[in-house]
């Protein structure tokens, strides 16, 4: 294998198992959302507009959730990733979500940031607004 294509070769490697890595956790924090009280409506909604981790209900709230991940803080906390970009990409999707759903406008909804830094979980509820 030439040098291109071991570095390629790794790093597929390294996506797919950052993908399986994130599948586990979404899954993982989808149980402890559960056991807070809320309902799971999805998984991974994707649209053109980008990816909603999870979407989900907490009493009459639809709660739309990221999930960040990190081993350590050493390059800042998981929470910090979500950055102004990031927060317009979730909106935009879940106001598709909404319309492709047919949810009233007046369904009371937030954004919520799921930060996990080992095995340490933090629920940052209303992270951001629209």
């Amino acid at each position: 294998m030439k040098n291109n294509e071991s570095e390629l070769y790794m790093t597929n490697i390294i996506q797919k198992n950052a993908r399986k890595t994130g599948t586990i956790i979404e899954n993982a924090v989808c149980e402890y959302l559960k056991s807070k009280g809320y309902t799971i409506i999805m998984q991974n909604y994707r649209c053109k507009l980008g990816e909603i981790d999870i979407i989900a209900k907490e009493d009459d709230v639809l709660v739309f959730i990221e999930v960040k991940y990190r081993k350590n803080v050493t390059s800042g906390y998981p929470e910090e990733s979500v950055n102004f970009t990031k927060q317009r990409k979730i909106i935009n999707s879940s106001l598709k979500y909404i319309q492709e759903n047919h949810i009233f406008l007046n369904t009371n909804f937030r954004y919520d940031v799921v930060s996990i830094t080992g095995n340490k979980v933090k629920i940052i509820r209303n992270a951001f607004t629209l």
